[in-house]
């Protein structure tokens, strides 16, 4: 279930991003405590003022009024079930009343119970010119159709603006522009610079995400995901379009929540026999900033055994992490296989934070390893 309602601004602003129902339906995690804005037709339904599209229907819960017809609706996403019944975001409102929930019974999983949290509601008309943004706020109006899309490169989601990815083929990159961002496949990445040279762009470093590009393609969808399946031969540098900057979105007036810590991890703390090819997760209370995680995540082996075993210098460890918003956890993959019989140290710092800028509660994890 998920519902809309209408509140007071937070004094934080946050970078808006657009989106649709059927994105906010599929990836609740990634949403959850981001300012959005989507666009939706606005009717009574039995007695009940909903907002819908092809991609499904919410509840609309509004203290001001809500224009009947085509409306585009700006507030903030939460994921009641990654909420804790004392978060102090959900005082100002009766639980029963807004969000359908028994206080006094089980607190709902997940993606049970979601809200925009609508700081205004107002009416106004569909797109007819095909953009980023346009396609992404209303991709029923433009599924299927043949579309020139002008955006800059953002490699392999590099920025974090998507919560998934099509995996439709190797060389799968994002454009974006303004407040949204699409999936373009079928592509490989390659253009011509001024001077007549082609050159690779990078999937996987922001070296080039400075780049503005025109493709051509056809509008697909599913999964909640929007991508351009790109016609051959029509990438090409453009000039950045002229556009009006991206707003920010004043988030809900509540007190601060508690910082995001550590609440499990495998291996576990002071694991022993741990397998050398042995990868590490770990989960956390709270949502995180992915653009934290990466380079902040530090692991080696004990010194004081580097010295007993009279080695020079403590081997270093090198790894790779990465954050999967849905879960709230963090993978650490090693880029070879662990020394036996070591003790290896994980410490995440307080430089990881969480989606609402709070630092995460320090953490180090520590566990022996095996013969194997």
């Amino acid at each position: 279930m998920i519902l809309l309602c209408a509140a007071s601004a937070l004094a934080q602003p946050l970078t808006r991003r657009a989106t649709n129902i059927a994105a906010l339906l599929a990836y609740p995690g990634f949403f959850t405590g981001r300012p959005i804005v989507l666009n939706g037709k606005v009717s009574v339904e039995k007695d009940e003022l909903r907002v819908s599209s092809e991609g499904g229907s919410i509840r609309l819960v509004s203290k001001g009024s809500a224009p009947d017809g085509f409306d585009e609706i700006r507030g903030e996403f939460w994921d009641i079930g990654r909420m804790k019944p004392d978060d102090p975001r959900l005082t100002q409102f009766d639980l029963r009343a807004t969000f359908h929930i028994d206080p006094d019974g089980a607190w709902p999983k997940s993606g049970e119970v979601t809200a925009l949290i609508a700081t205004s509601v107002q009416s106004i008309q569909p797109s007819q010119n095909a953009t980023i943004r346009s396609i992404v706020l209303d991709p029923d109006r433009f599924v299927d159709q043949k579309v020139t899309i002008t955006g800059q490169f953002s490699g392999r989601n590099l920025l974090g603006d998507l919560p998934d990815a099509p995996g439709r083929s190797r060389y799968d990159f994002v454009l974006r522009s303004t407040d949204a961002a699409l999936w373009v496949i079928n592509m490989r990445p390659r253009i011509r610079d001024a001077n007549g040279k082609e050159i690779d762009l990078g999937l996987d470093a922001r070296i080039d995400t400075g780049r503005w590009l025109e493709v051509k393609g056809t509008v697909q969808q599913g999964r909640g995901l929007q991508w351009l399946d790109a016609e051959a031969g029509s990438l090409k540098l453009t000039k950045p379009p002229t556009e009006t900057p991206t707003e920010t979105e004043d988030q809900i007036r509540v007190a601060m929540g508690p910082p995001p810590e550590a609440i499990f991890s495998a291996p576990t703390n002071d694991e022993t026999d741990v397998a050398t090819t042995t990868s590490v997760r770990i989960q956390f209370s709270r949502d995180l900033d992915p653009a934290t995680v990466r380079n902040h995540v530090r692991a080696s082996y004990v010194a004081t055994e580097s010295a007993q075993r009279g080695e020079p210098d403590t081997p270093p460890i090198r790894l790779t992490a990465t954050y999967n918003a849905a879960n709230r956890v963090v993978e650490i993959k090693f880029a070879q296989p662990l020394e036996r019989f070591r003790t290896v140290k994980i410490e995440l710092g307080d430089d990881i934070i969480g989606t609402d800028k709070q630092p995460l509660k320090p953490f180090t994890l520590t566990f022996a390893t095996g013969g194997s």
